[in-house]
């Protein structure tokens, strides 16, 4: 059986909080990613997400100015994290019941990579046949 740790993104961008929604946009495009992974401020603080969405719907839809944005005022924390040993399948109902789209992986702690629907979808297309189907 296949779990996170098997196919998840290790390689993780992370951005602090009190970094601007620019820097955020910023650092997104030079790294072709869709979300970041907020640092937490200590070691007892959850991690926390900030997504094209987010910016999108609390910054952009609003008419907010980017630069006087900081991450903090847009990311979701705690956001839904998950363990490296948990099944696919249980991530794919969890983003099912959640709506979410990823979630970063962390063990005892530590953050280890992100998962995501992409992740899921990309996997599964290498696990199925790739012959057409047609009726």
């Amino acid at each position: 059986m296949l779990t996170v740790a098997d196919i998840m993104t290790q390689m993780v961008q992370t951005i602090d909080r009190t970094a601007t929604v620019t820097d955020a946009i910023v650092q997104m495009r030079i790294h072709g990613l869709r979300s970041l992974i907020v640092n937490r401020i200590s070691l007892d603080m959850p991690y926390g997400i900030v997504t094209e969405r987010d910016i999108v719907y609390k910054v952009f839809a609003r008419q907010m100015n980017p630069n006087r944005v900081r991450v903090q005022d847009v990311m979701r924390q705690p956001c839904i994290a998950v363990e490296p040993t948990l099944s696919l399948h249980s991530v794919a109902q969890m983003f099912s019941e959640t709506g979410i789209q990823r979630a970063p992986v962390i063990h005892d702690g530590e953050l280890l990579g992100v998962i995501s629907v992409t992740d899921l979808v990309m996997r599964a297309e290498l696990d199925a046949p790739l012959s057409p189907s047609f009726a």
